[in-house]
């Protein structure tokens, strides 16, 4: 693996072609590289459940870094930077006491198939609560449906709804798993924009339903 000043990793990452997957792949090394240890004080590697969670926060973690790359003031290395921010998703996910994270890419189920799990109401919920999650889910579908492209919203349905593996949601999709997530990427900033200009906050479509 490349050593890289911390220049070099923001050049690379903003790079296009080669040069930004080689930097994707290197980056995925040190996180996957870091997370056992930092983990090993909640979790125990030896269990089933930890590739698993290994996995789903290292591609989160990516997915984090490209979207806050102009927010990395330099005053650490640049992976240390990007440890920190895997070890808080981590902590999210095990704080939640599941494996995914509630997101918008959950919300993209078909109209007529039952919401994700994350997203059913409670019982004890009451109906203007009830209400005001299906009126919210109607709302983000219809900013999805609207503003992402056919492939853009096929990738997040494959990886947050239906939980595919990167590798296999990439071959499903016939690209390679940094050309994934570049669109992943660019889909999550179109929808941040479009949210921003609703005024609706993707913490206030989580906060909704975390409701009891």
């Amino acid at each position: 693996m490349a050593t890289r000043t911390n220049e070099s990793w923001l050049a690379d990452l903003r790079a296009e072609g080669e040069t930004r997957s080689m930097a994707l792949e290197d980056l995925r090394a040190v996180i996957q590289k870091g997370l056992p240890y930092a983990l090993s004080r909640w979790l125990s590697p030896d269990l089933p459940q930890f590739n698993s969670l290994v996995e789903e926060v290292t591609q989160e973690t990516l997915l984090r870094v490209l979207d806050q790359l102009d927010s990395f003031e330099g005053r650490s290395q640049f992976t240390t930077w990007v440890h920190k921010i895997a070890v808080r998703i981590a902590l999210t996910e095990l704080r939640r006491k599941r494996w995914r994270d509630s997101s918008l890419d959950e919300l993209t189920e078909n109209e007529d198939a039952p919401p994700p799990p994350g997203l059913l109401a409670s019982p004890q919920a009451g109906p203007e609560t009830s209400a005001e999650r299906a009126d919210m889910l109607v709302r983000v579908r219809r900013i999805i449906d609207e503003e992402l492209t056919e492939r853009q919203r096929e990738a997040l349905i494959l990886l947050g709804v239906k939980d595919m593996p990167m590798e296999d949601a990439a071959r499903k999709l016939k690209t390679n798993r940094n050309a994934l997530y570049k669109l992943l990427h660019d889909a999550r900033v179109r929808l941040k924009s479009r949210l921003s200009m609703e005024d609706i906050s993707p913490h206030e479509v989580l906060a909704l339903f975390e409701q009891k």
